[in-house]
Order: C-alpha cells, then structure tokens, then sequence
C-alpha cells in the first residue's frame, strides 16, 4: 500500500472544493473583475465566488488588486502559485475531454 504524502493531500483538499478549478481556469486568461468571472461560471453563487476567491488568496493563489477610482475597480489575477498549477488542470481538461460524459 502507498503511503500518501501529506501535501498530495493538502493540495487536493484545496482543488477538491467545489469551484476551485473552474475559477482557476478563468484567471488564466489574465486580470479579471469579479461579474466576469461570475458570468463565465454562471452555476456559482455570488457568496460561493468570494468565499472562494478568499481561500485561493489565503493560499497565495491569486492576487487581489484595487485600483482606486470612482466606482473602485477589484481585479483578481493568478500568482506564481497560481500559475503554477494550470498545466495540471489543461491535463485533467485532456483527460475529461476523452473520459467523461456530460449528463
């Protein structure tokens, strides 16, 4: 039996909530507000999209950015981290892409 190391499982603990990959997938596509990426995951919650937003910046993967106009302006944008982990998730698109079966 394989021991499992616990930063696999700290890592899925993060991924595995609901919404997190789908929002990563959206900032791939560079700075983006918070109604865009409400539109683009139309299934998700207002409140579920913060409460997501805020882990992934507790965790260091994604940036928060206020620019101070009239209305203020709040983008959100992968760090490092962030970035980091989206070669995995084009994989796990490839493998969807043959494996699963939309109902």
């Amino acid at each position: 039996m394989t021991n499992l190391c616990p930063k696999f499982e700290e890592a899925f603990q993060l991924l595995g909530k609901r919404w997190v990959g789908i929002i990563i997938r959206v900032l791939e596509a560079g700075p983006t507000r918070f109604n865009e990426i409400a539109e683009q995951i139309p299934d998700i919650s207002k409140k579920m999209l913060t409460e997501r937003l805020k882990d992934l910046e507790e965790q260091d993967m994604l940036k928060r950015d206020v620019t101070p106009t009239t209305p203020v302006r709040i983008t959100y944008t992968l760090t490092e981290k962030g970035q980091a982990i989206t070669p995995a998730l084009a994989e796990v698109q490839k493998w969807a892409d043959e494996w699963v079966e939309r109902k």
